[in-house]
């Protein structure tokens, strides 16, 4: 069990302030408070010290951290070292076992003199009880207990890889990790002095300075193999010449795995870190490489450097893959899910630029779209596509016939490409190969204002594909433009807002309103599982967006906007917090549902069968599914819905 020894005990007040101002505790009342506190026992981990042993040691107390710091990790079959997770003031220890009952899914060890208060598992489990928003807290710990469901797996022989898990990449800053100085050479040396500095200081790049020493680009080995070697220059031109200016940085504090979606988003391999407006260093492709043992960056540059269509085919298989090790390593849904629309930006991006350089250049520019879950970068296992083309209005009878045919080849062999990559056809045709979904930009507009303007029921269906799109490839500008004109023409109109909310309204209840058990299939493929989509997901996308256009939000992402709704004033922080967690427990339930059946040779679907879930997890289910009822109450409310 822990190696523990005891200090002076933080008195009663001191700890009654801690609790207040750590969440979930801070949910609670006073008298709640006062009794917790009298209740804590506490421990003091010195740095060493092991705290919980995977598989052996029984969760019976929760720990939540006051001071100090622990690793969380476990060790696969080699005795090799696989780190998870830090965790620091404010964070909990066991709550995840307490919770499922079992024994440590994980080892703990204090990185440093750790002061824990305790609380007995029967005390935990109360206020999980009595307390319904300190319960929905841990929601996010469910996203967690699929790790313990693979840990067998993740623990068998594989190649080496470092210490560092994937969760590293969640929780890492970018700082934490590079803690090398920049190496510097002014602009007028030459190229060949580069390349010595790069060999003695075994840097990968440089940064260039001008004569104020305030620097101005960097140069790569990589420039130097294609932009001295390749092109043959002599290797006395100065650095200034090859030089990429100016310098993209992030901030120091910027997340791992956040840094490297930028890195991927600007097409580059090093990117400076910024702190305090003073470049601190330089974080490299092959950092992450080190940090994670094998980085998406490869499946990206693979799809990049690809120069035939039909090799994406295969690429676009291997997205899988990587989904799968974020998923396993309890990665939660956002990070998921925009790792998934990265890799599918990037297939799209490759091929439509390959398809261009086959039917030569356009008549006009254009833009590629995406709609629906493609759209708000919800995208799980292979969703069916929701597409369009927006094209620049022709000037004159000629251009316009050269536009309508060179888009129509062009987005017709779009989408057979993409369907031989794995992206299913949309069922109601709403794609790019559609003549109906492939029109200049006024006629887009023209297609807005008429929903607005008189919405039908097909207007409004229409609306929650459509009015989700963002710009995915080309002039995005043109796809920016119809943004702007749908947010001019949707506001105010209040008509148009109640029809959405009456929509929303109307939804059939995911729960049986008698003993709330779920709305089941009662017949059919799917008898006795629950659409985890229709039932659970899409009430909380329709109410996003229905608020979002109200207040002219331009995200399009569910999460994104439920946090500018609430950063703006447009939703409560009870509401936004509900909803939010509700949300994103359900996306982890449906990744892990459709990573399973894509394993088992499976077509995903949205089906889950509540009975195949732990109690745990079909009370947390209910629960989140039970916010829906709050966001009809407040529908009903704000829109005046009545009886309706």
């Amino acid at each position: 069990m822990a190696d523990t020894s005891t200090s002076s005990p933080l008195p009663q007040a001191q700890i009654v302030d801690f609790l207040q101002a750590t969440p979930p505790f801070n949910e609670l009342d006073q008298a709640s408070l006062d009794d917790l506190a009298g209740r804590c026992a506490q421990e003091t981990h010195a740095p060493g010290a092991v705290i919980l042993v995977r598989g052996k040691s029984q969760v019976d107390v929760l720990r939540l951290i006051v001071q100090g710091r622990v690793k969380v990790f476990f060790r696969d079959e080699e005795g090799q070292e696989n780190l998870l997770d830090h965790r620091g003031p404010g964070m909990s220890i066991g709550a995840l076992g307490i919770l499922r009952g079992s024994l440590s899914n994980l080892d703990v060890v204090s990185v440093e003199q750790t002061l824990c208060l305790v609380l007995t598992r029967e005390d935990f489990l109360d206020l999980i009880a009595r307390h319904p928003r300190f319960s929905q807290h841990y929601l996010k710990l469910l996203s967690e207990s699929y790790v313990g469901k693979v840990l067998a797996e993740l623990s068998r022989p594989r190649p080496p890889q470092p210490a560092e898990g994937s969760l590293f990449l969640f929780s890492a800053q970018v700082g934490d990790v590079v803690r090398r100085r920049p190496v510097t050479i002014p602009a007028w040396e030459s190229v060949q002095r580069a390349a010595m500095l790069m060999s003695d200081q075994r840097a990968g790049c440089l940064l260039v300075t001008d004569s104020a020493e305030a620097i101005v680009g960097i140069i790569t080995d990589r420039d130097l193999r294609t932009k001295v070697v390749a092109a043959g220059r002599p290797i006395t031109i100065p650095v200034g010449e090859i030089m990429s200016s100016p310098v993209q940085t992030i901030p120091n504090h910027t997340v791992c795995f956040d840094a490297m979606l930028e890195m991927m988003k600007r097409r580059v391999h090093h990117i400076a870190m910024e702190k305090g407006g003073r470049i601190v260093g330089v974080f490299a492709a092959h950092d992450l490489m080190v940090v994670q043992g094998s980085s998406p960056l490869y499946l990206v540059r693979e799809i990049a450097a690809q120069n035939r269509i039909e090799g994406l085919y295969e690429l676009s298989l291997k997205s899988p893959r990587v989904v799968r090790a974020l998923i396993y390593e309890g990665a939660k849904p956002g990070y998921v899910t925009r790792m998934i629309t990265l890799i599918n930006d990037y297939i799209l991006d490759r091929m439509l630029t390959l398809l261009q350089e086959e039917l030569g250049p356009p008549p006009v520019p254009f833009c590629w779209i995406m709609m629906g879950s493609e759209g708000r970068k919800e995208q799980t296992f292979r969703t069916d596509q929701d597409n369009g083309l927006i094209y620049q209005d022709p000037q004159g009878e000629a251009e316009a016939k050269a536009a309508r045919e060179y888009f129509a080849l062009l987005g017709s062999q779009a989408i057979e490409h993409l369907v031989r990559c794995g992206f299913p056809r949309c069922k109601g045709g709403i794609m790019a190969s559609n003549p109906q979904w492939c029109q200049p930009l006024s006629v887009w507009r023209q297609y807005f204002d008429r929903w607005i303007s008189t919405p039908e029921p097909q207007d409004v269906l229409h609306a929650t594909i459509f009015f989700d799109f963002r710009p995915g490839y080309g002039h995005l500008d043109l796809g920016d433009g119809l943004r702007d004109h749908l947010l001019r023409q949707v506001s105010g109109q209040e008509v148009f807002f109640r029809h959405l909310a009456k929509d929303t309204y109307a939804a059939g209840s995911p729960l049986t309103s008698i003993l709330r058990n779920f709305a089941v299939e009662r017949e059919g493929p799917h008898k006795d599982k629950l659409d985890l989509k229709t039932k659970g997901l899409v009430p909380f996308v329709d109410f996003a967006r229905l608020l979002s256009l109200r207040a002219g939000v331009r995200e399009t992402n569910t999460l994104e906007r439920y946090q500018r709704l609430v950063d703006g004033g447009h939703l409560s922080t009870d509401l936004h917090l509900k909803a939010s967690q509700a949300f994103e427990f359900q996306m982890q339930l449906r990744l892990v549902h459709q990573q399973m059946m894509h394993e088992e040779g499976l077509e995903p679907d949205n089906y889950i069968n509540p009975a195949q879930l732990s109690e745990l997890e079909r009370r947390t289910l209910k629960e989140a599914l039970g916010v829906i009822s709050e966001i009809k109450s407040y529908l009903r409310e704000t829109f005046r819905l009545g009886s309706a």
